[in-house]
């Protein structure tokens, strides 16, 4: 898809979904064919001529200005997360490239370090396209302690997407998949707005998507989350329930570390530390080169 017409498919996704009286738009009892606001009112609120929002959104207008972005942006009511995304989504409409093998992520021998310090806190690092690069013993233990503590070595690396649609112990893990499942693809859609020529992302929603009908629809919804901080309520198989916040820690655009804490002194701290007294004997492991498809 071009990226004028990822541009339209957002703009046309979101409008949809903006009713008429949340954005104080009268409709004055009229019968509407189309869900949420049509066309002519957005262009209104965002204050462009309806022509020159057609053309936008039906990927015939070449360019955006930044100016226009951000009306259509409060128009949507977007959250800074979307704004950005729509921003970098008008960017390949100005100067398109061809999707491209990328070169392999790797972990780098300060984030390795990192890794070996959080012994004693579940920690995994992904990748944009949520590989798994590396993990150590207690993140492995909490996020995927039914594969292979060794499986990130291996040409395929786990991908965490793939698990959340695909693996029925990581979908059993979470109380809230849905919730769990919509952030993930919140993220994949975040990342594929800023590399829109990574072929291989490209490739990973195309196989989620002809292979779970629930990605398919999340998708198509067109949502936009950055997984900073969340709250997630576990049933891990080994140690029983727990809530634990997930925090990503980001440098740049390279693979990020993401760690799971609970408040000190609660229940599912306590769970924690059994689950680390259960994984003793795992060892930090440090990343390899090779992935799977690159």
């Amino acid at each position: 898809m071009s990226g004028t017409a990822r541009l339209g498919d957002f703009l046309r996704t979101r409008r949809s979904q903006l009713r008429p009286e949340d954005v104080g738009v009268p409709t004055y009892g009229d019968r509407r064919r189309v869900p949420g606001l049509r066309r002519e009112e957005l262009a209104r609120l965002a204050g462009v001529s309806s022509s020159y929002y057609t053309r936008l959104e039906q990927g015939h207008s070449p360019s955006a200005s930044p100016e226009v972005l951000d009306a259509l942006a409060g128009a949507l009511r977007l959250d800074d997360a979307e704004r950005q995304h729509l921003h970098a989504l008008a960017r390949p409409a100005r100067q398109a490239s061809r999707p491209r093998r990328p070169a392999p992520e790797r972990v780098s021998e300060a984030t390795a370090q990192l890794l070996d310090a959080l012994a004693n806190v579940p920690a995994i690092v992904l990748g944009r396209r949520s590989d798994v690069l590396a993990w150590n013993g207690l993140g492995h233990a909490l996020f995927a302690g039914h594969l292979d503590f060794h499986a990130v070595q291996a040409p395929c690396r786990p991908n965490m997407a793939r698990l959340v649609f695909l693996d029925p112990h990581t979908r059993e893990l979470y109380a809230d998949w849905p919730g769990k499942a919509r952030a993930v693809v919140g993220n994949l859609r975040l990342m594929a707005g800023q590399h829109p020529d990574d072929a291989a992302l490209h490739e990973l929603v195309g196989q989620l998507s002809a292979t779970s009908t629930e990605f398919a629809s999340m998708w198509a919804d067109h949502r936009v989350r950055t997984c900073t901080t969340a709250e997630h309520t576990m049933r891990h198989p080994l140690v029983g329930p727990l809530t634990v916040t997930q925090q990503t820690l980001s440098t740049g655009p390279g693979p990020s570390v993401v760690v799971a804490t609970a408040a000190a002194g609660s229940p599912s701290h306590t769970t924690l530390t059994l689950l680390a007294q259960a994984t003793a004997p795992n060892t930090p492991l440090r990343p390899v080169d090779r992935v799977c498809g690159s």
